[in-house]
């Protein structure tokens, strides 16, 4: 099991070593960058604000719950809202699920230009096709990404003052307050630093599991499944090493 792991982290950076090392023309990325930035930006923005909605009403309404009752102000809703959704729940959640839908869907596009013999040929063309095919997904996915962490954090904070009032337990000027109390900038950084660690992982690994995939249509949906797996453990492994670099 080590012996596999090993070998797939050296050809992994062996991968990402040869998606720099020789680069095609400027030309040749612009249209497919523009088209990855719409397919994971755009087409993944209803499914982010969705879920950053109910995580903010969620949260609003259960902590609304656990401070019922207690000396502490109602206005501590507001801020832990806020707080928990920039630190936390806005980057790693929108992430997890970026990796799948979009994970999955950059794996089997490859995987299947593999199956179809169309990376060996423009291999034999001379293209340096982990630079062609992979390098756009990665520069979109670095630029779009944490437009989109934000938009989830804006949603899922707008998200639990819509629960707060309409439950009644916090007041919208309460809430609002929170919102202006205990302010740190440095947590939007942290948030920032994560959304673009998180868009490299779950499009480099997602472009290496579809790179090389083997066999037929079975394996080509083992490598999408693999992608999303290893995807979402990396990204909360990097959390975690993020969380105790920053903090």
């Amino acid at each position: 099991m080590i012996t596999g792991l090993l070998h797939g982290f050296g050809r992994y950076l062996k991968l990402m070593g040869s998606m720099f090392s020789r680069p095609e023309r400027f030309s040749m990325y612009w249209k497919e960058t523009l088209r990855q930035m719409n397919d994971i930006g755009v087409g993944s923005v209803v499914i982010i604000g969705l879920i950053a909605l109910f995580i903010g009403a969620v949260t609003a309404v259960q902590f609304a719950y656990q401070l019922q009752g207690g000396f502490i102000p109602a206005y501590y809703i507001g801020y832990i809202v806020r707080d928990s959704t920039i630190i936390e729940l806005a980057p790693t959640i929108s992430c997890l699920v970026l990796a799948g839908k979009v994970g999955s869907n950059i794996a089997a596009e490859i995987g299947g230009m593999r199956q179809k013999e169309q990376i060996d040929a423009l291999e034999i063309m001379g293209v340096n096709t982990a630079a062609y095919l992979i390098l756009p997904k990665i520069i979109a996915a670095l630029f779009v990404v944490p437009l989109l962490v934000i938009i989830g954090a804006g949603v899922s904070i707008v998200g639990g003052f819509l629960a707060s009032i309409s439950t009644g337990m916090v007041s919208a000027p309460d809430y609002i307050l929170g919102l202006h109390s205990f302010f740190e900038p440095y947590f939007v950084f942290m948030m920032m630093v994560k959304s673009v660690v998180f868009a490299f992982i779950l499009t480099s690994v997602s472009c290496y599991k579809g790179f090389y995939v083997e066999g037929g249509s079975i394996e080509l949906g083992r490598a999408s499944t693999q992608a999303v797996v290893y995807s979402n453990i990396l990204i909360l492994l990097a959390d975690y090493i993020i969380a105790l670099i920053l903090t």
